[in-house]
């Protein structure tokens, strides 16, 4: 299975509650890299890429468990 089919597969369990405190989180880590890329390129700048895509995919599981309930 692949990295992403994973990824959706664990944030569907978590609760509104869990799924906010990780966006919360990987938004500012999100911040931090690009900051830190703007200062000297990273090694690898898809981290960027695959970690702002992470978020939608957390944002987007979080606005339907909150249209279910």
């Amino acid at each position: 299975m692949s990295k992403t089919a994973d990824f959706i597969k664990s944030i569907q369990g978590l609760s509104t509650e869990d799924l906010a405190a990780r966006i919360k989180e990987d938004e500012m880590r999100l911040r931090k890299l690009e900051f830190a890329h703007a200062m000297s390129p990273l090694e690898n700048p898809m981290s960027i890429r695959n970690l702002r895509r992470d978020v939608a995919r957390l944002k987007s599981e979080f606005r339907k468990k909150q249209l279910s309930a």
